[in-house]
């Protein structure tokens, strides 16, 4: 018998997308999966939708928004399958992913904890946008995977499928966390590898007020704070300068992110953490300086300027 595979389909807001999303999983040509649906205390009518979806599914209300992270550990707690898909339903399967995802599984050792694949993206009238993956050059790092994690961002999340022993190893998603892809890779590529399936799986959907294309607003340090705290267990996990390098070009990019986005502490606490690891180069020490007086962005554009014209 094919080994069950757990959906875990977490909603907020998702009224819209909801049925196409739920469909998709019903019309997995794969033969043994249960879907867990969450809905993180959604205000338009996702929770009504849901209902139609229930008979012989798992359904979890939750009456207070408790975000991604605790909604997903939420799911994971009734899970039965020896491998989980966190699926949001704003997004879409191909029908024959849950299937492809297994039989790649088949063929690996258990020191592999996740196959991933490619994804088609969307708009949210479901016009195609593009691939996650360059079609010419699609060649992507499989097995250890942990120096690239730190380095670059290459994996789309919703197109993991996760061995549960992976989940709880880990104890689920970090909760204290405001976002759980950063932090799930770190410390699973740690202890497993990683396997790349060349196929575009999943149709991800881009919706202009969604979690996974929001940027950080000045002021708003929810999403760097979380980056500083995945940036500081990988520098307690690394064994090596190696990867010591792969962290600091990461801790770089978001000390500057920090300063752009007027999160001045912030940016000081990237500047300790690359001391620490002794990677702070003299831009960077300018940066650092810059932050400690709260110098705003706006402010350099004004000095350039009068510099430059004379105004």
């Amino acid at each position: 018998m094919n080994p069950l595979v757990s959906i875990i389909c977490l909603c907020h807001n998702h009224s819209r997308f909801i049925r196409e999303a739920l469909n998709s999983v019903i019309n997995q040509t794969y033969n043994n999966i249960e879907m867990i649906i969450v809905d993180d205390a959604s205000t338009d009518n996702s929770a009504k939708i849901i209902s139609e979806y229930i008979h012989k599914n798992q359904f979890l209300p939750i009456k207070q928004n408790i975000g991604n992270c605790a909604a997903f550990n939420m799911g994971l707690s009734l899970a039965k399958g020896e491998f989980v898909i966190d699926f949001a339903t704003d997004d879409v399967l191909v029908k024959e992913r849950v299937a492809l995802q297994v039989e790649a599984f088949k063929k690996l050792d258990k020191s592999y904890g996740v196959v991933f694949t490619d994804a088609v993206y969307i708009d949210e009238h479901s016009e195609f946008l593009g691939y996650h993956y360059n079609r010419i050059n699609n060649e992507v790092q499989s097995g250890d995977v942990y120096k690239e994690i730190l380095e670059r961002y290459f994996i789309c999340p919703p197109t993991m499928m996760i061995r549960k022993q992976v989940l709880d190893d880990l104890g689920g998603y970090d909760e204290q966390l405001a976002y759980e892809d950063f932090d799930f890779w770190v410390r699973s590529a740690r202890s497993y590898k990683y396997y790349y399936l060349d196929k575009a799986l999943t149709y991800r959907r881009i919706v202009s007020n969604s979690h996974s294309v929001k940027f950080t607003n000045a002021g708003d340090d929810r999403m760097i704070r979380s980056t500083y705290l995945v940036c500081n267990k990988a520098f307690k996990l690394n064994r090596n300068e190696i990867e010591n390098k792969a962290l600091a070009k990461r801790v770089r990019y978001e000390m500057r992110q920090a300063f752009f986005t007027e999160n001045f502490d912030l940016s000081r606490d990237f500047a300790r953490l690359l001391k620490k690891i002794n990677y702070l180069d003299w831009f960077h020490r300018i940066i650092e300086l810059l932050s400690k007086i709260n110098i705003r962005v706006s402010r350099l554009h004004s000095w350039y300027y009068r510099l430059k014209y004379g105004k």
